[in-house]
Formats: C-alpha cells, sequence, structure tokens
C-alpha cells in the first residue's frame, strides 16, 4: 500500500511541475529578457519533449526495468527544475524546462509498474489514482504557484520543485520494488528517431501555428513533414522484430479505440480549462465576464482536479463490477451533459453565476477522471505484460496530443473571436468565440463516446501468472 502512495503522489509532484509555469507566462518575457514569441517556447519544449520520450520511457521500461526508469524520470526533472531555478537567461532556461518534460512520461511508467507488484484486487483502484494524478497536479498547480510566484519569488517554484522530486526519488528508490518481468532485446534506435522527428513536426505547427500563420511555409512544410514521416515510420516499424512501437497492438480493437478515446477526452478536458479561465479572468463588463483575480480563478478551477481523483476511484469500481465499456460510455455521457449545459447557457445569453460555471467544470472534471482511471485498466487487459509499459506510453502520448490540439484549436478560435471589454483596455473572447470553443470540445466528447460504444463488451482478463509480491 505505501508503494502505491508514494507512486500516486510523486504523479501529483510531477504533474505540478508541468503547471507550475502557467502563472509565469504573462511575465516571462521580463523576468528572461526576451519576446512574447520566444518565452511561449517555455510551455512549447516541455510539451515536445514530453511528447517524445513519453513511449520512449515506457518501451525502455519494459526492456530494462520500470522503477529504474521511474527514477531516470524523477532525477531528470530535478536537475531540469534546478537549471530554471537559477537560469539567468531564456536559453538555460529552455534547458531546464525540457529536462522537466521528463516527468511527463511518469505516470504511464508508473501504471505499468503497478502491474507487477499491487495485488490484483487493487490493481484497479490504484491505477484509477495513479491516472487522476494528472489532473490533480493540473488542477492545484495553478493556484499555488500562482500565491508562491505573487507572495515570495518566481524561483522559489522551481526550487520547490527541486526538493519535491529528489522526496520523490528517495521514496520510490526505497519504497518500490524494481521490476522483475523485462522484455530484454535490443533498442530500436531509428524507430526512436523517427518517431521523435514525426512528434516535432506534428506538435510545432500545433503549438506555434498562432505565432507563425496556419498556411505560413514553416507551417505548412512541417505538417506535410509528419505525414511523410508518419507513413515511413510506419513501414519500418512494421518489419521491425523487435519495434519500438507494436504496432499491431495498437491496431488491436480495444486498444485503437482506447487511444482515440484518450485524445479526444483530453482535448475535451483541456478545452473546457481554457474557456472557463478565460471567462473568470475576463473584466465583468466583457461578455460573460466575472472578474475574478488569477489566484481566485485558479482556486475556482481545483475543485476539477479534485472531482477527477474522487471519480477515478469510482471508475476503478465501475470497471471492476460494470466493465471498461460502460464506465467509459458513463464517463462520455457526464462530459456531454456538461459541455451542453455550458453550451446553452451561452446560446440563450444566460449571464450564469460562478457557482455553474465550477459546477461544469466539476462534472468535467468526473468525467475525465473515470475515464482516465479506465483506460489503462482497458489497455492492461488487451496487452501482454511485457508491453504493457509501451502500450500505456501510446495511450499517454494520445493524451499529450489531445492536449496540445485542444490548445491549437479552441486557443485559435478564442483569439480570432474577441471583443473590447467596455469601460476597459482589454480584449477578449467574444460570445461567438466561447461559443464556437464549446461547440468544439462538445464534438470531441461526442466521438470518445462514440468510440467508447465500439468496445468489446467482454472483459478479459489481466495476466493470472503475474507475480504481485516480491522483494528487492
Amino acid at each position: 500500500m505505501i508503494g502505491i502512495i508514494v507512486l500516486c503522489t510523486s504523479g501529483i509532484a510531477m504533474s505540478l511541475t508541468q503547471t507550475l509555469i502557467m502563472p509565469l507566462i504573462p511575465t516571462l518575457p521580463r523576468i528572461l529578457d526576451t519576446s512574447a514569441s520566444n518565452a511561449s517556447w517555455a510551455v512549447t519544449a516541455t510539451m515536445a519533449v514530453g511528447a517524445m520520450v513519453t513511449p520512449i520511457v515506457g518501451r525502455l521500461g519494459d526492456m530494462y526495468g520500470k522503477r529504474r526508469l521511474l527514477l531516470i524520470c524523477v532525477a531528470a526533472v530535478a536537475v531540469g527544475s534546478l537549471i530554471c531555478a537559477v537560469a539567468p537567461g531564456l536559453t538555460v532556461f529552455l534547458v531546464g524546462r525540457a529536462l522537466q518534460g521528463l516527468g511527463v512520461a511518469f505516470v504511464s511508467v508508473g501504471i505499468s509498474v503497478m502491474r507487477e507488484f499491487v495485488p490484483a484486487a487493487k490493481l484497479g483502484t490504484a491505477v484509477g489514482m495513479m491516472s487522476s494524478s494528472l489532473a490533480v497536479g493540473g488542477a492545484l498547480g495553478l493556484p499555488l504557484s500562482a500565491f508562491v510566484a505573487e507572495v515570495y519569488s518566481w524561483r522559489l517554484l522551481f526550487f520547490l520543485a527541486v526538493g519535491g522530486s529528489v522526496a520523490c526519488y528517495v521514496g520510490i528508490y526505497s519504497l518500490v520494488p524494481p521490476s522483475v518481468i523485462r522484455t530484454g532485446g535490443r533498442f530500436d534506435l531509428v524507430g526512436a528517431v523517427g518517431l521523435s522527428a514525426l512528434l516535432l513536426t506534428l506538435l510545432l505547427p500545433l503549438s506555434k501555428g498562432p505565432d507563425w500563420g496556419w498556411i505560413s511555409p514553416i507551417t505548412m512544410s512541417l505538417g506535410g513533414s509528419a505525414i511523410v514521416i508518419f507513413v515511413g515510420l510506419v513501414y519500418y516499424e512494421l518489419r521491425r522484430p523487435n519495434p519500438l512501437l507494436d504496432l499491431r497492438i495498437a491496431a488491436r480493437r480495444d486498444v485503437l479505440l482506447a487511444n482515440i478515446v484518450g485524445v479526444m477526452a483530453a482535448f475535451a478536458f483541456y478545452g473546457m480549462e481554457l474557456v472557463p479561465i478565460q471567462m473568470l479572468m475576463a473584466p465583468s463588463s466583457a461578455p460573460h465576464g466575472l472578474g475574478v483575480s488569477m489566484m481566485a480563478a485558479g482556486l475556482l478551477m481545483a475543485p476539477a482536479g479534485l472531482a477527477a481523483f474522487v471519480s477515478s476511484n469510482i471508475g476503478a469500481r465501475m470497471v471492476t463490477g460494470f466493465g471498461a465499456r460502460s464506465t467509459l460510455l458513463t464517463a462520455g455521457v457526464l462530459l456531454i451533459t456538461a459541455v451542453a449545459a455550458m453550451l446553452v447557457a451561452l446560446v440563450i445569453e444566460w449571464q450564469f453565476p460562478i457557482a455553474f460555471l465550477v459546477g461544469v467544470t466539476c462534472v468535467i472534471g468526473t468525467s475525465v477522471g473515470m475515464s482516465y482511471a479506465t483506460l489503462p485498466t482497458l489497455i492492461m487487459e488487451a496487452t501482454p505484460i511485457e508491453q504493457t509499459g509501451e502500450a500505456n506510453g501510446l495511450n499517454a502520448l494520445m493524451r499529450i496530443i489531445g492536449l496540445a490540439a485542444a490548445a491549437a484549436v479552441v486557443g485559435m478560435i478564442l483569439a480570432n473571436n474577441v471583443t473590447d471589454a467596455a469601460g476597459t483596455s482589454f480584449v477578449v473572447p467574444s460570445s461567438s468565440g466561447y461559443i464556437g470553443a464549446t461547440v468544439t470540445t462538445l464534438v470531441a466528447g461526442v466521438v470518445a463516446t462514440v468510440a467508447a460504444i465500439f468496445l468489446s463488451r467482454k472483459q478479459h482478463a489481466m495476466a493470472a501468472d503475474v507475480p504481485r509480491q516480491y522483494g528487492r
């Protein structure tokens, strides 16, 4: 039990390191003496590195031991946080943020290692708690980092991340048993390079498209390159005896549908974080503006993360009692209902209270918590234990792509539909911007639910010959 607590706490800590920079974004150009466009790389670098290393770390964990890779990820986050804390300028700061990106891979590998030492009766609950640590860390990160940055210093944020990472390293090394199930074999270096190139050419246009222009030569060329690299990577990986990504496993019906649900659920969750946070911080004279401070807005968004954490346990129990398909369908209905309620309120121009907005985000958080708790279990049921890290890494990658796509698409809709707030100098999203962003999020929720409908009705039993308890 103590190992589960250590892993879940570490998952929250790793997620916090990804979101602690969010309140700093408006001030990064000043504190790093750079332009706003250059400063935005502080977010892009972490996301891009996290996407690239997540499936690679999953595969390496299967080959050489999952706990070993967990420790490497945590150590990289500690070093990256220290570099950010003492960085004299943008270049060094970006190196630190890139190293922090290794923390993105932590949760998927942590879920995989749980399969090796957690008793079968507790595995579903443990996986649910671990999965929801992403949402909890994300929800708590904004108000916590805003408070520290405003009251103390932005550098203190990163020093705190160093201390937290060191504590996680010690806890994992001392209390989480090492892996005994390993695939061995030769690492697919060409596949790793190809996958990294694919993700770079895919994620950079998504994240930088608003700055570069969606039809600019660099955006279009990167998008075209992504297509070419994808075709070449699929051709190569299908012919490898030990590929980085076993595409035959990824093409299995339930695994493929789980990845679709992962992309769409992540898109909907992040899309419905971007819309409410804009409403909360917009002046009260603006359309649907509620006029609260950044810290207050972060606190008001935090219950969604807590709802995700609580609902992850509910989702794990539902998987045991009713199956993954029914659980994901329930989560999809909750998501569609909440987003549809938001859409109706916007269309009829209801000046809804803050409580309504918090309620909508909490229902969405509940839906995502149930989904994130179910997806790893579904994937582990459909894949051999020696490929668990690889398969969960791919699903985590799909969620990262969903987040990046939501940031690009929803952000573009909000940025291209703006208005002046009466009596102020603020430019804020217009009603049509909010409606367009909400409709897009609703479509993602519908796609996730439809994908869940086509999942197998029959639950598969996970390998019964897995050693659940062993010493170090």
